[in-house]
């Protein structure tokens, strides 16, 4: 299982020197896992590189597009992306969007009245290639080929999920956006069981811990709340997700460092801070 970064950052994108070595797109991951079609993780303003980077070995082999997507929620960070992923333009390209479940309405209603005029220049059902929707109520396990996906909630602000993705005998688990509790000190249940044992956990960590204290209910955690579930949970490796875009290169530097500073070093907890552009290798573990 193999992970890229094609976006990081929380809340909206931004440029600048300021942000050039962690990059400033906005949440979009990519899983690869040996014989199946990409797993993308969410639909940030990175998913338009993320469709760059896809279309040179489609057109080496001259076929669309398959591909499923896993969208955590529907705020503008982490769906701008979709009317600029260009593997779209070609006919017969197929992308499977999951999401969370709407009230009153479904995914990809929601999803469609957002890429239309005046939004947009064209509507989604303009695309050439063909966009599925399916609604996720929070509790479903999902099997895409070889690849086990279980969906919990989390909180935050709307109907948000939190992914395990299980494939060649490793874990990664994915929470871009997170409710801390205002202890920072409690994690839920159904979260310390999705992260348990995980060889890999990407989670929010948008807040310093001086932030918190006058955002502690903007939906996100700072990383020292990060560090906690990881290590309540058994996990292997850290990856700082979702950085706030007033957090600069340097911003983040210190964020990590206090995260390494704060986990046990008897857990052999491994803390990054994830940087678009970069990968993570986890191998295969096959019985």
């Amino acid at each position: 299982m193999r992970i890229s970064y094609f976006g990081v950052r929380g809340s909206c994108p931004c440029s600048s020197d300021r942000y050039r070595r962690y990059g400033g797109n906005t949440s979009c991951v990519l899983v690869e896992v040996d014989g199946e079609p990409p797993l993308i993780l969410d639909l940030g303003t990175g998913l338009r590189a993320l469709g760059d980077h896809l279309q040179a070995s489609l057109k080496a082999s001259g076929m669309p597009l398959r591909a499923t997507a896993l969208l955590t929620h529907l705020h503008y960070d982490h769906v701008l992306g979709l009317p600029f992923f260009s593997p779209m333009r070609d006919p017969g390209a197929l992308l499977d969007v999951y999401g969370p479940s709407q009230e009153g309405t479904s995914l990809g209603e929601v999803l469609a009245a957002m890429v239309k005029p005046p939004f947009f220049p064209v509507h989604m059902a303009d695309f050439r290639g063909e966009l599925r929707f399916h609604d996720l109520d929070g509790s479903s396990n999902l099997t895409v080929g070889s690849i086990q996906v279980t969906v919990c909630p989390i909180l935050h602000i709307g109907h948000t999920l939190g992914f395990r993705i299980e494939a060649d005998g490793r874990t990664l688990v994915y929470i871009s956006d997170h409710q801390a509790p205002v202890d920072r000190r409690t994690v839920d249940r159904e979260v310390l069981e999705l992260c348990e044992g995980a060889d890999l956990l990407i989670h929010d960590a948008q807040y310093t811990d001086e932030e918190f204290v006058t955002l502690s209910d903007w939906g996100h955690s700072t990383a020292a709340y990060a560090v906690l579930l990881a290590r309540e949970s058994g996990v292997k490796r850290l990856s700082l997700f979702h950085h706030d875009p007033a957090h600069s290169d340097k911003d983040i530097d210190k964020i990590l460092s206090h995260a390494r500073h704060i986990a046990p070093r008897q857990s052999g907890l491994d803390v990054t801070a994830a940087s678009e552009g970069s990968s993570v290798d986890l191998g295969t573990s096959r019985s």
